[in-house]
Formats: C-alpha cells, structure tokens, sequence
C-alpha cells in the first residue's frame, strides 16, 4: 500500500504541473465538445487533434489524448439523451432510457445522473488501474518475443470474434490491416515492401494519414449523404431540474456499482472497450431489475451503463502501458505516440519512466474532477453546439484534417493518402466492413512479425518454440477457442437464416 502511494504521490506531483494541467484542461474542453456533436466520436476526435503532440512534451501529449478519449465518452450521451442521437458509438445504449425519460421532461434529470455516473465508473476504473498495472508490468518482465506474439494473436483474434459484426469479416480487416502495416522497409534487411516505387512510402503508411482518413473522412462522407436535421431543443436544464429524486439516487447506486465492475473487466480485454460494457451492464440491469421499466425511461438503464463505459475507458490503459498491446483503436494510436516520442511501450515505462506513467494516471482523476466540473453547470452550452449547421461544421472539419498533415509532414503526397484511405474508409462501410480491427492489424502487424522473426532466430528456426511457455500457451489455446467459437456462431446463425427463409418459402408455397 505504501509503495501505491508513493507513486500516487510522485504522479501527483506530475500531474499538478501548470503545463500539464493546461493540456489536461484542453483535452477533457475538447473532448466533450466533440462528443457531444454526433457523429464525430472518440477517433475522429483523436485523429483530428494528433499533430498537437509532435510539439509537446510526452507527458503532456499522452494527458491531452486521454483526456479527448475519456472526454468524449462524458459528452457523447448528451445527444443520445436529447436527440437520440448518440454522439459516440458506446453512448448508444444511452438511447435506451435517456431519451424517453428526456420525452417525459426529465432530461436535465438523466444528464446529470449521466454525469454523476460516469464520473463513478471513472474513479472505479482508475482505481483498477492503479492496483493491477504494477503487479502486471511486474509479470511481463518475464516475457519474451515467443509471449509478445502469442498475446498479440489473442489480441487480433479477439477484436476480430468478440466485437461486433461478423467474425470473418473482422478476420478480413485484421489482415487487410497487417499487409498495409508491412508497406515500407524490411525491419531486418531493409528492403522495400508494397511501396510500388513510392519513396513516399519508404517509412510506411503514416498512422495519422490512417486514422485521419479512415475515420475522420469516412464519418464526414457518411454523415454528408446520411444526414437528418435535428430538432430543436426545448428542456428545463437548470440546477433545480437536474436534481434526481431520493427513489432515484437509491435505484442508482447499484447499477453504477455492478456497471463499474463490468466495464474495468471489459475494458481490460483486448477488443472488447466501452461499447460491449455498457450494452453488457444493461442486459445485467434488464435482468435484477425491474423489466417493464427498461426502455421507458428507467434511471438503471442510464446510470449503469454509463457507469460501465467510463470505467472500461480507463481500464483500456493497462494492456496498453503495462504489455504495449492496444485493446482499441484508439489505444493504438495512443501507443503510436508513445513510440513517436522514442519510448518503447511494455512493463518497462512503468520501471523506467514511473513519472510518465504515474503522472498519466493521476491526470486521470484531475481529468475526471474536471469533467465534473465542466458538465453539470455546461450542459446548456453543449445543446447549443448542436445547432450549429451542418453545411458549416463539416467543411470546418475536412480543412483541420488537412491542415493536420500538412502541417505535420510538409508533404502534398500525405494529403492524397488521407483522402485515399478516407475513400477506402467509406467502401468498407458501405461494405458492411469495420475499420476498427484493420487499425489493430496496421499497428500489432509490425510488431508481430518482428517478435515472430525474432522467435524463429534465436531458436533456430524451431516453430515449437511458439508454445514453449505456460503464457503462450494459455495464449494461443484461448485464440483457438475463440476462433472455434465464432466459427459455431457464424454457421449457427446462417443455418437458422437458411431455416427461416425455408419457413417462410414453404408457407408462401401453401398460400
């Protein structure tokens, strides 16, 4: 317990630095704000807003991404509870309940349990992650290149089976993100790979020409040709109005408890994240609670989840400080500025440079308090953020992104590959594809192969070697399991499509 607060302490004393602070302020602002505007989400938001931490020191960059990505997630139930419109993808589940209690005059009500909520989950999780990630940092010291590969394949494997959508399909983008990881020079011999002539692409596809394009492009395209105009706001969203009811605070208290718990387990699985926490919590509430209420403005069906989402948002952070393995998306990018910066992501940031890391980890809670802050009194300023045009808000949006690469590679080329990756973004969707596992695949594809080389090298090219240890093992039968298990699913589901469709053949037939 000591040494927890020893470090809590040192980390404090980061985190309290006035450049700190202002960056830490500066992500939660513009977090929230972009959360809060649908359709713009937590990788858009990061993606936009990544050239700021080429200029500033590590510290700083890593307190203002997080502060976006956990920023976002506070501000993205906003809209979900007075548009139905989720402004992130896990404040869906927000729609639920919040939207009908707004319809029955209670929306200063759900946002401010929102709020109280997440604020909650968010303190669970960090908690969580000030307990467990020494005691994993400390166990993966012990890992070599045979375990790193092992975890990683866990890692694609689960973002590809566990989220949602189809499991080959997901298996199709983790290796689509691969072979574009591979593009650039051999990390051993230095020839040039599926670069087709380009010495643009001598180092490789850029993350940030990635990421800007394959979400922040495709969500503008798709918001552009999908685009429905919001209708006006009218609620009472004083101080006095967002007062719960002591029936309301009482119902509240477990559902924020079991949906913590729920999402610092989610959240620390790799593939799993926010979203299949909060839908998790509520399928949890549905069934201690009371059933008729859900979905006509149950304060359980908004409270746990948000609850649920927030914490796994903090406990995203263990896989990726403590092994360097993203559990998301944006986990990876944050793991590509750590790697920009010069230092190496595994256990060792956390014995090395515990200033960093505990320094982060206690932004956290200054973050957190922050968001507090910033929502309860502000939440008449975000509805008013929803009434800023479209026509207007989207062309803004498209200038940053070029303004973005431009101003971080000087180079025409970088914007082409934006708006190629941003088309390419927009037929996957169409497709019915998911970006997400193709940006674990570019990040864990480099890695992968360096680890697996690296196996094969030092154990003379014995592929044994792969399962020499318990870790990889454990690793590698979990993969197989859950590749075993999607297989089931997938065929279950066409075969019960396949009956469905006969069943209704056959009663055509008869009529």
């Amino acid at each position: 317990m000591s040494t927890i607060l020893d470090n809590a302490m040192l980390g404090l004393g980061v985190a309290f630095q006035p450049y700190n602070l202002a960056f830490c302020f500066l992500g939660v602002f513009l977090g929230t704000i972009l959360g809060v505007i649908p359709g713009i989400g937590v990788l858009v938001s990061i993606s936009l807003l990544f050239p700021i931490t080429f200029h500033v020191e590590p510290v700083a960059a890593l307190v203002l991404l997080a502060g976006i990505y956990y920023g976002t997630t506070y501000g993205g139930s906003t809209s979900a509870i007075l548009l139905n419109v989720p402004g992130t993808p896990s404040s869906a589940v927000a729609c639920l309940d919040g939207h009908p209690m707004a319809q029955k005059g209670r929306a200063a009500t759900a946002l401010f349990m929102t709020t109280v909520a997440s604020f909650f989950g968010g303190s669970v999780g960090i908690i969580m992650l000030m307990g467990f990630s020494p005691v994993i940092a400390a166990s993966a010291v012990q890992f070599g290149s045979a375990e790193y590969f092992a975890l990683m394949v866990l890692g694609l494997i689960a973002a590809s089976t566990i989220a949602s959508g189809s499991m080959l399909k997901g298996i199709a983008m983790v290796l689509i993100g691969i072979l574009m990881g591979l593009v650039g020079s051999d990390v051993y011999t230095g020839t040039l790979r599926f670069t087709f002539g380009q010495m643009a692409l001598f180092e490789g596809i850029s993350i940030i020409a990635l990421a800007m394009g394959i979400f922040g492009v495709t969500e503008v395209i798709h918001s552009v040709l999908n685009i429905k105009k919001a209708g006006e706001a009218n609620h009472d969203l004083s101080f006095r109005a967002m007062l719960p009811t002591r029936q309301e605070m009482r119902d509240s208290w477990m559902p924020m408890i079991r949906g913590s718990m729920i999402g610092s387990f989610f959240g620390a699985l790799p593939g799993t994240g926010g979203l299949i926490a909060a839908y998790m919590s509520y399928a949890t509430e549905k069934r201690v609670g009371k059933t008729e209420t859900f979905g006509k403005g149950a304060i359980q069906g908004v409270t746990g989840p948000e609850s649920a989402n927030n914490a796994a948002d903090q406990t995203a952070f263990i896989p990726t400080l403590t092994l360097g393995i993203p559990g998301s998306p944006t986990m990876a990018i944050i793991l590509g500025v750590l790697i920009i910066h010069g230092i190496e992501p595994g256990p060792m940031v956390v014995v090395n440079q515990p200033d960093l890391f505990w320094g982060l980890v206690m932004s956290f809670w200054v973050g957190n308090l922050m968001l507090l802050i910033l929502n309860i009194p502000m939440v008449g300023l975000w509805v008013r953020l929803l009434r800023i045009p479209f026509h207007l808000m989207y062309p803004a949006i498209l200038m940053f992104i070029v303004m973005g690469v431009l101003t971080t590679y000087n180079d025409e080329i970088q914007v082409w590959v934006v708006l190629i990756c941003g088309a390419f973004g927009y037929l996957l969707r169409y497709l019915g594809m998911q970006a997400a596992p193709l940006i674990l695949g570019f990040v864990l594809g480099p890695m992968m192969e360096e680890h697996f080389r690296r196996t094969l090298l030092l154990n003379g090219g014995d592929f044994t070697a792969f399962a020499g240890s318990a870790i990889s093992q454990v690793c590698l039968g979990v993969s197989a399991l859950l590749l075993v298990y999607g297989l089931f699913v997938t065929y279950r589901t066409r075969l019960r499509t396949v009956q469905a469709q006969r069943s209704v053949s056959s009663r055509n037939s008869q009529v």
